[in-house]
């Protein structure tokens, strides 16, 4: 890595009193270089209680719209401003009014995982981590809009046993991912532990030894004893698993776990960004004030 931009970057964050985050699904040297690693809502949650001026949220974009609707004082930096999500953008403003309309007394959960403009329109979001709790603590005779993503929605019905009206989103990486895929890794591997991220294929989690969001899967790992794991999750978080137990073993079960909005951001971007404090994500007040509303309301589940 070019030590010039390194200190440079260093540099930088101590004028603009900045700070880096980065998503476990970014490249390594992006993590490497972060003042905090995570998930979505968790890196929001630390821009929200840091007392820096800028957050240089090396993610994609819905994630630095969620950090500018709970740091709306700070100013929200994305190095790369084609950073997007394609699931995020499946679950569109006006389709989400249109069945709100069609369902005027359900109770509509958004995963994080959206725009701003449909945080907007949902009662309560929710993450991968979360979500069956979530569901869990609304009343059986309502019904339920789950937005984006559909492998997480079944996931959450077959958890819950509640019948919900999914939206037919998914992740574009999570979702190539094969049942047979992993049944051969694991006829390589076959004392491994088959660890799955929630966006997967039903069948890929129907086979798995535990589904977990990528912060769970880190926690699980540092609690087995397994040597041996099958990461049934983007790649990007290898490097950590890696980086923290170094004496496991971490195997994917396929080479199209790489979601190209995450790796689009460069350790370039971020020293541009810094330098020129832009590409900035600010989110409009009147959908701010809607949107943080579903936000709290998750954060309030215990």
């Amino acid at each position: 890595m070019d030590k010039d931009i390194l200190n440079k970057i260093d540099k930088l964050k101590k004028e603009r009193n900045a700070v880096i985050l980065s998503h476990f699904y970014q490249r390594p040297e992006i993590q490497d270089i972060a003042d905090f690693i995570g998930d979505s809502l968790e890196l929001s949650r630390k821009a929200a209680e840091t007392d820096a001026n800028v957050v240089v949220f090396c993610g994609v974009h819905f994630m630095a719209e969620t950090a500018s609707i709970l740091s709306p004082d700070k100013m929200v930096l994305l190095p790369n401003i084609g950073a997007g999500c394609p699931m995020a953008e499946m679950a569109d403003y006006d389709g989400l009014l249109k069945l709100k309309e069609q369902h005027p007394d359900a109770y509509v959960v958004s995963y994080v995982n959206t725009t701003a403009e449909v945080k907007a329109l949902s009662d309560i979001c929710c993450t991968s981590a979360n979500a069956v709790k979530v569901v869990n603590t609304i009343p059986k005779e309502k019904e339920v809009i789950f937005v984006p993503d559909k492998n997480l929605g079944r996931y959450v019905e077959k958890m819950t046993g509640r019948n919900m009206i999914i939206w037919q989103g998914y992740c574009n990486t999570h979702n190539k991912l094969s049942r047979l895929e992993v049944e051969l890794t694991k006829e390589r591997y076959p004392e491994a532990v088959i660890l799955a991220h929630p966006e997967c294929r039903e069948d890929v989690l129907d086979i798995a030894d535990g589904v977990f969001s990528t912060s769970g899967m880190i926690k699980f790992v540092k609690e087995s004893n397994a040597r041996e794991f099958i990461i049934c999750t983007e790649d990007g978080i290898l490097h950590q698993l890696q980086k923290k137990y170094p004496d496991k073993k971490f195997i994917l079960p396929s080479n199209k776990l790489v979601c190209p909005n995450m790796k689009k951001t460069k350790i370039e971007d971020v020293l541009e960004s810094l330098e020129n404090l832009r590409p900035e994500v600010k989110v409009p007040d009147d959908i701010r004030r809607k949107a943080i509303i579903p936000i709290k309301r998750m954060l309030d589940v215990k």
